[in-house]
């Protein structure tokens, strides 16, 4: 939430009064469900409104698929700015197009199987009832195995050809716009892939056997509460900036007196113009 107050002022600049396009919609369907999904965290952790298990165990399965569907969304922002940085490349897009489906694919018949092990049960913490939703299933870790599988395959073609373009620029002497692209490009990248880094670690330490002994203790609660915030800063901040800070340098190019009218501007998929001398 505060960062969304902090970044309003941007985010309607650049994305509300822009020409709305694909990447518009999962810009604010990511950021938006993020913020949605922090607040029904806080409903099931804090227990605002006292629910009974069964509308407890339904917002759970809303909070998880949520979560999937997050995942998915940012994933084919993903693609979008790989096919953009490969030039529009139709064996890259068939390649990642590929690769996301089966991982998606998997991931959903191994969620719908996990369903079936979640259950709630009431449990008195701090003096208080509160429903406790539980997972029992030990195969719930493959979800998030297939994930991080598909962020090091996306990071290592981002690597390669961000790699490929600088030494392209090296025997250059003149400063290129391109370069500074890529800089942005790959600077947003990391940090969201950092992030997914973090919580990917959180959640195999939520898989270790210790952690299933005492599930309703402060320690355990706090680990969970960390994890979920890990979470929605990076689908939620991280995951929507791919795409923002993207249409900012654009705002900056036009801004800038030295990107003259000559110069020839391309479109980063869902028209965000960035100045270069290459057709993506």
């Amino acid at each position: 939430m505060y960062d969304w107050v902090l970044a309003f002022g941007q985010e309607v600049e650049l994305i509300w009064r822009q020409r709305w396009s694909l990447m518009t919609v999962l810009y604010l369907t990511a950021r938006y469900l993020g913020i949605i999904f922090a607040g029904m965290n806080i409903q099931m952790a804090v227990q605002i409104i006292p629910l009974k298990d069964a509308v407890s165990l339904i917002m759970y399965f809303a909070l998880y698929w949520m979560m999937w569907v997050t995942i998915g969304i940012l994933g084919v922002i993903m693609i979008a700015r790989l096919h953009a940085m490969y030039q529009r490349s139709r064996k890259v897009l068939v390649l990642l197009t590929v690769v996301f489906m089966a991982i998606g694919v998997a991931n959903i018949v191994m969620l719908t199987i996990n369903m079936r092990y979640i259950s709630a049960e009431q449990v008195v913490l701090s003096g208080t009832y509160q429903c406790v939703v539980s997972n029992a299933q030990p195969l719930r870790i493959i979800p998030w195995i297939l994930a991080a599988v598909w962020e090091a395959f996306t990071l290592c073609l981002a690597v390669c050809i961000a790699l490929k373009h600088f030494r392209e620029l090296r025997q250059q002497s003149a400063r290129s716009i391109i370069g500074d692209c890529f800089t942005v490009l790959m600077t947003t990248h990391t940090s969201y892939s950092m992030s997914f880094l973090v919580v990917f670690c959180f959640c195999l330490g939520s898989f270790w056997p210790t952690m299933s002994k005492g599930p309703y203790s402060p320690e355990i609660l706090l680990y969970y509460g960390f994890l979920q915030t890990f979470f929605i800063v990076q689908s939620a901040v991280l995951g929507p900036r791919l795409i923002l800070g993207v249409r900012e340098y654009h705002a900056k190019l036009v801004i800038d007196s030295d990107a003259g009218p000559g110069m020839t501007s391309i479109a980063f998929q869902e028209r965000v113009h960035v100045s270069t001398g290459i057709s993506v």
